[in-house]
């Protein structure tokens, strides 16, 4: 008997060292990478940004530079993890995509801000685990 089933694992990535040991002590604890998600999530844009008014930049570019960078820094090692990227509130982003596609654990570091740091900051990984539909791992530094 397992205490969590790893059918669909989520790993949030915001491309910290956090969040690339947490994925990569991931794809070394489950057996078939194809069952592991990596999710990125970029804030939205805001209509008065500069970039949006003179139209140099538009979420497709900032997509595709994401995709980018995740398979230039993970290779071809994470070929078979299926990389997302979204927009919006972290926390949120991460929750609703875990419900729709059905994940079973999400594995999420914790960056470990304490007093004034995280009080303003919040924390993505307290509000995932508050209310997040399936259990939470949540890796320390």
């Amino acid at each position: 008997m397992s205490l969590f089933t790893t059918d669909r694992v989520l790993v949030p990535i915001d491309f910290s060292e956090e969040a690339i040991a947490a994925l990569s002590k991931t794809l070394e604890s489950i057996d078939d990478p194809g069952q592991i998600y990596a999710l990125h999530v970029l804030p939205r844009l805001e209509a008065t940004d500069p970039s949006v008014v003179w139209e140099t930049i538009s979420d497709e570019s900032r997509e595709q530079n994401v995709e980018k960078a995740f398979k230039e820094r993970f290779g071809e090692d994470f070929s078979s993890v299926k990389f997302e990227v979204k927009f919006g509130d972290p926390s949120s982003e991460i929750i609703d995509f875990a419900k729709q596609n059905e994940i079973t654990l999400i594995v999420i570091p914790s960056h470990g801000r304490t007093g004034l740091g995280r009080f303003f900051l919040g924390s993505v990984a307290e509000r995932v685990v508050r209310f997040a539909h399936c259990p939470v791992l949540v890796l320390r530094r």
